[in-house]
C-alpha cells in the first residue's frame, strides 16, 4: 500500500509545493490551492481532477477511484483508494493533479524537464513605462501629496 511518505516525496518534490497539516489530514497545496489531500487513516488520498471527467474515470475503475465527499463535489475533486495503486499511477496522479493548480508555464517548464523558478513571483507582466518593476494591476504612488477638497 502506499504511504503518506510516499506521497510527500513526491509532493514536494514539485515547485512551489508545500505540505500542511489541517485538522487531520495532511493536506499538499500550491499557494491557497489544495490539490492532494489524505485521510485522516491515510487508506484514501483526494486529488485535484477534472469534474467534467470525473464520472468517466470513476465509471472505469470503481474499486480504485470514489466520488469526492458531497461537500467537496463542487471542486475540480476525486478520490483514490491507497491500497488499490501502485508508486507509478501515484506520481502520475501527483503531478496530474499539481498540474492543476500551478501556472500553465511552470507546469510546462517542469514536464520538459528545465529549471523552474521557485520563487512564486507573479507571471503579471511589468510596467516598463514607468520602469518600476511592478506588475501592470499594482496602483503606482507617485509621491506627490494628494489634494482633497
Amino acid at each position: 500500500m502506499i504511504t503518506a511518505a510516499q506521497i510527500r516525496a513526491i509532493a514536494l518534490e514539485l515547485p512551489r509545493s508545500y505540505e500542511r497539516l489541517v485538522g487531520d489530514r495532511i493536506k499538499f497545496k500550491v499557494g491557497p490551492i489544495v490539490y492532494l489531500s489524505l485521510s485522516p487513516d491515510e487508506t484514501l488520498m483526494g486529488f485535484a481532477y477534472p469534474k467534467e471527467q470525473r464520472a468517466a474515470l470513476i465509471a472505469a475503475e470503481p474499486t480504485k477511484f470514489l466520488m469526492p465527499v458531497r461537500s467537496d463535489e463542487r471542486y475540480n475533486w476525486v478520490r483514490v483508494r491507497l491500497d488499490a495503486i501502485d508508486e507509478v499511477e501515484l506520481r502520475e496522479l501527483v503531478v496530474d493533479a499539481w498540474c492543476m493548480v500551478v501556472p500553465k508555464s511552470v507546469a510546462a517548464q517542469y514536464l520538459a524537464g528545465k529549471p523552474v523558478d521557485t520563487s512564486g513571483k507573479t507571471d503579471k507582466p511589468v510596467d516598463t513605462s514607468r520602469r518600476t518593476g511592478k506588475p501592470v494591476d499594482t496602483p503606482q504612488r507617485t509621491g506627490r501629496p494628494v489634494n482633497k477638497p
